[in-house]
This record gives structure tokens, C-alpha cells and sequence, in this order.
């Protein structure tokens, strides 16, 4: 269920709820002259919501590995114990290293009391990170979807203790 919740918010967040804040409905909503400022402004809001919600799953899917581990004698291979925790830090590096540098540029590129080279500069920068913040979340909503597989596929069975060995 996790891993559901994970990928679907990713989707919903990648496909819907970023594009939708900067969309042309959005500009005629708030009006051209405050578009630029408003609209990243209520799209940095839902990625902060977003990434609070990302984190959460993330814990939730390695304590799922850990009891798993810990349960049923199952170590997941190394592979898929790497692939989550890429999972993982790529998420946190996206929601509270990158995030609050973007927050940073448009504030800078929207200031008022800052000098016109500095906007100009912060918007070019604000812009290119945020191909990149796309970016990453693409491949993050990509490697979710085939998280969820894996979870749902799982690949080696259950190790059971037979019945045998608890005889006296």
C-alpha cells in the first residue's frame, strides 16, 4: 500500500499538481500581472507538501525492508536495497536541498530591492534548476513505478520453518 501511495503521489505531483500552478488557467486566475511571482510561489507550496509526504513514505518503505528482514528472515537482494535507498536520498536531495535553493531564486528574481542584474541572473538560474527539479522528478515518479512492481511482484518466495524441525 505504501508503494502505491509513493507512486501515486509522485505521478499526481510530476503530471498534475507542479504543472497545474504554473498553467494558463492559473494566469488567468491570478491575473498576468502577478502570474510569475504567485503561480511558483503556490507550486513551491504543494512541492514542500509533496516532499513532507515523500519522506514519509520513504521511512515507511525502509522500516517495510527492515521488518521483512527482521520477520521473515529475508534480506533483500543488494540491488533493490540500493535501488531504495537511491530512492530515497534522490527524494531528500530534490524536497530539502534543491527545493529551498529554488526558493531562494525566485525570491532573488521577483525582489524588488535587488538590483536588475541579480534578478536576471536568478531568473536564468531559477529556470535551469527547475528543468533539472522536473527532471529528477520524472525519473523519481519512473523508478517508483518500477519500485511498486517489485513490491508487488516479489521475485523469492517466503521462507517458512517447516514443521520438522520443531520436534523433540
Amino acid at each position: 500500500m505504501n508503494a502505491g501511495v509513493w507512486f501515486g503521489a509522485a505521478v499526481f505531483f510530476a503530471f498534475g499538481a507542479e504543472p497545474a500552478a504554473t498553467s494558463r488557467p492559473m494566469r488567468d486566475l491570478i491575473g498576468t500581472a502577478n502570474f510569475p511571482y504567485y503561480s511558483e510561489a503556490i507550486g513551491q507550496i504543494v512541492a514542500t507538501r509533496f516532499f513532507h509526504l515523500y519522506s514519509t513514505c520513504s521511512v515507511l518503505a525502509l522500516a517495510y525492508l527492515m521488518a521483512e528482514w527482521l520477520y521473515f528472515g529475508k534480506y533483500p537482494p543488494r540491488r533493490w536495497l540500493g535501488f531504495v535507498f537511491a530512492l530515497v536520498l534522490f527524494g531528500l536531495a530534490r524536497g530539502y536541498w534543491m527545493q529551498p535553493a529554488l526558493k531562494k531564486l525566485h525570491e532573488l528574481s521577483h525582489g524588488r530591492a535587488v538590483p536588475i542584474e541579480q534578478r536576471e541572473a536568478a531568473a536564468r538560474g531559477f529556470r535551469s534548476w527547475g528543468l533539472v527539479a522536473k527532471s529528477i522528478d520524472l525519473v523519481l515518479a519512473t523508478s517508483l513505478a518500477v519500485y511498486l512492481w517489485r513490491v508487488g511482484n516479489p521475485s523469492d518466495p517466503m521462507r517458512f520453518v517447516s514443521a520438522n524441525k520443531f520436534r523433540s
